[in-house]
Formats: structure tokens, sequence, C-alpha cells
């Protein structure tokens, strides 16, 4: 497919609003059509927008599948997404249209760590349990019998996937004394088991029947769609907790609230729900959960990193070079 010719001043659409200082720096370096509101756009407004922009800065709510890319107009070079999953872009089409598609890595790792980790330590002490106790007035003092929990001293965490940000998660785990399992395609290299004291499980089965938490940090794609399913969820003891600040169609998501309100588990931790921003009214009607609304990467410092990526992204495809973060099919 010959190459197109790139303009010097791309016209680049926004699909959500983001933060004032990457807005502001677009609005210096492209044609950027900014959003007025914050809310996603709807199937008909991306359509439209892909037809008239030379870059489209997508986020992870907005679905770009096979028709939709192959709708976009012949304007259209490059998607230069918002985030670092791509599991919402379909991208054979967009290789097939001759699109090029960027993400930024790398940059929402230390976040998400610190949020998993904030889970892995709600969830067995009940923080949030306490703090609605607080709140609701009812609270009668302390109490040496009153809002037990479990320490995580001791306990083992077994990781679903062990790449940035599951090994960002080992190393504070590993802080407050949890022994480190995980589960990966590829085991790791000596030296970052070393580092984190992670024991390899080949056998994703085994790392469910042996761990006290489990913390999943996996990509979204064909082999990871549903892997915690039913049967294996069943696997984990009834005094195990659940944690996804991933994505949640990695789990069997009824199946863990079947779970979770049959006392077959002991808990969970939620960043990411089905059917976002809809939340299963089983969920919230259960006590030993802790719902948080898709904040894992939710930092000034974040976002403004994410958004100075996909800058960087699209001024080097400008110039004519292959961006730094170019999303191969195989990526996933």
């Amino acid at each position: 497919m010959p190459r197109k010719p790139r303009p010097a001043k791309p016209t680049v659409t926004l699909t959500r609003r983001l933060p004032d200082a990457v807005e502001s720096r677009m609005g210096e370096l492209f044609d950027a059509r900014l959003r007025t509101d914050d809310r996603p756009m709807t199937r008909d407004e991306l359509a439209m927008a892909m037809q008239q922009c030379d870059v489209l800065v997508p986020t992870v709510t907005d679905p770009l599948d096979a028709d939709l890319i192959e709708q976009a107009g012949d304007r259209l070079q490059l998607i230069a997404s918002f985030g670092s999953g791509v599991d919402h872009i379909d991208l054979h089409a967009a290789r097939r249209k001759g699109i090029i598609v960027t993400n930024t890595p790398g940059v929402l790792t230390e976040d998400t760590a610190d949020m998993t980790m904030a889970l892995i330590l709600s969830v067995p002490r009940r923080l949030a349990e306490g703090e609605k106790l607080v709140r609701s007035g009812t609270w009668a003092g302390w109490s040496p019998s009153s809002m037990l929990g479990h320490r995580i001293g001791g306990k083992r965490l077994g990781i679903v996937g062990m790449g940035r940000i599951g090994q960002a998660v080992a190393r504070r785990a590993a802080a407050f004394g949890l022994a480190i399992s995980y589960h990966n395609r590829h085991r790791l290299p000596e030296a970052v088991e070393r580092e984190t004291g992670a024991l390899w499980h080949a056998d994703l089965d085994m790392l469910l029947e042996t761990s006290d938490i489990i913390s999943v940090h996996c990509p979204l794609n064909d082999d990871s769609r549903g892997m915690i399913d039913a049967r294996r969820i069943a696997l984990l003891e009834p005094t195990a907790y659940f944690i996804n600040t991933s994505r949640a169609e990695i789990t069997d998501e009824a199946a863990l609230v079947d779970a979770l309100a049959a006392g077959r588990i002991a808990g969970a931790g939620l960043d990411v729900y089905a059917h976002e921003p809809a939340v299963d009214p089983r969920l919230l009607a259960l006590s030993n959960v802790v719902l948080l609304p898709h904040v894992g990467s939710a930092t000034f410092e974040g976002r403004d990193a994410t958004g100075a990526k996909v800058i960087t992204n699209i001024r080097t495809w400008v110039d004519g070079h292959r961006p730094p973060d170019q999303v191969l099919e195989g990526w996933v």
C-alpha cells in the first residue's frame, strides 16, 4: 500500500476530555478538535470523526471494531490511543486499512500497582466496611471482637500476568510480607524472579489452588477472555480473596458474584466491571467486596504522562518516522 502524505499540521480529533495541559499543547501543535463534554462518543459520532480527521485519539471507552475502521475516511492514518490497552481496537482491520495504531505503555504502571496494593490491603482488613460503619453513625466504639479482618503478612499472593504492572505489584507485596507466586505465558528471567522472590506456576489451576490472594494483571485478548471461569473460581479456597484492576472480561463476572454471595470465597476488590458503568446489583449488595470506579490509573501525573506520550507518537509520525509506541498485530 503506497504511503499517504503526512500533513504538517494534522487534524487530531479527541474522543474524550483530556487534562487541560494536554489539550492546550495539542492545540498548539495540531489542528485539534476537542470535546466540549466528557461523555463517550456514540457509534455514529465515532464514524463521523474517523471520516474527518488525520489522527484519532480514542480511549478505552471507544470500541473501534472492524466495521467502524473499514468505514473510516481515507484521511485517517493514525489511531493514537490514550492508554496502554488496545483491546478496544481491531488491530487486524487497522492494518488492512493502512492505519497505524499507537498506545502509551509504561506510564500507568506505578499508579495501577499502588491501587492494586490498596485493594489487597483493604479487602482482608474490611476497610470499606469500617468506613461505612463510621459514617452510618452506629459505631459503638472499639471492641476486641469488632470488625476483625485478616493480616496479609505471611499469605501467598498469586499474580496472573507478570508484566510491568504485575512485577510492580510483586515488589510492593513483598515489602508487606507476602509470598509471591505468578502465572505467565513465559517464565520470567531468573534475575526478575530473584528480585521479587516470585515462584512461577506454569499451571494456572495450581496457582489458583495454592494462593490466598489472586490479583489479575494480564491484557485482554483471545487467550485471556473468560480465562478465570466458573471452574477456575471454584478452585479458590473459601478463605481466598480476588483482586482485579485489569479487564473485567478476563473473569466470568456472574460466576464470581455467585461465589462471593455463597461465601465460597472470602471477598474481592474490583476496579473493572463487565458492563461499565453499570455494576451488577448483586455486587453492590455484598459487604465483602470493595468496589472502585475504574480509577486504577487515575492520577494527575499519570494522565499528563499519558497525554505526553500521545503527543510524542503523533509528532514522530508527522515527522515521517515510526512512532515509538506503534502497536503491531501480535502485540497481545
